[in-house]
């Protein structure tokens, strides 16, 4: 078995969150399935994949039967995609990319459902990029509020 990593996340809210161990080979993937697009309302939804029982979560999230085979677990409060797990039959489960507080160790090695690729949205090396906290209209909307925008 490959060495693992112990990394936490959760969702938007913090109501939710989980501890999972991580091995190095992890399987970090985009899916585009039409299904993971619907959950997401994405283009396509960066998982990787894990075993159950390396997943431990501080609240039991929701789960919303999103067909007649799997589950995804999300958090009511805020509405976060958190990830997917099949209803039987196997001790694996994936967990959205972006759930975790430091996605940046994860690199995508495959697609999954590219029958629903949206190949415009690929290869986007090149478009205009704006940084969010150098963007003065959103930075006096935080200011106005009174809060400061997530790190």
């Amino acid at each position: 078995m490959a060495a693992a990593r112990t990394l936490t996340g959760g969702c938007a809210c913090g109501r939710i969150r989980f501890t999972a161990d991580v091995p190095d080979d992890a399987h970090a993937y985009l899916c585009h399935c039409r299904m993971c697009q619907r959950a997401s309302g994405n283009v396509s939804l960066a998982m990787v994949g894990l075993r159950q029982a390396d997943v431990r979560w501080s609240q039991e999230p929701d789960w919303y039967d999103s067909s007649p085979i799997a589950q995804r677990p999300f958090c009511a409060t805020c509405g976060t995609s958190l990830g997917f797990r099949y209803r039987e039959g196997t001790d694996k489960m994936d967990l959205t990319v972006a759930a975790f507080d430091d996605p940046s160790g994860f690199k995508p090695s495959s697609h999954f459902g590219a029958e629903s690729i949206h190949r415009a949205w690929l290869n986007t090396e090149g478009l205009p990029e704006t940084r969010s906290d150098e963007y003065q209209a959103l930075n006096e909307r935080w200011s106005a509020a009174g809060a400061k925008p997530p790190a």
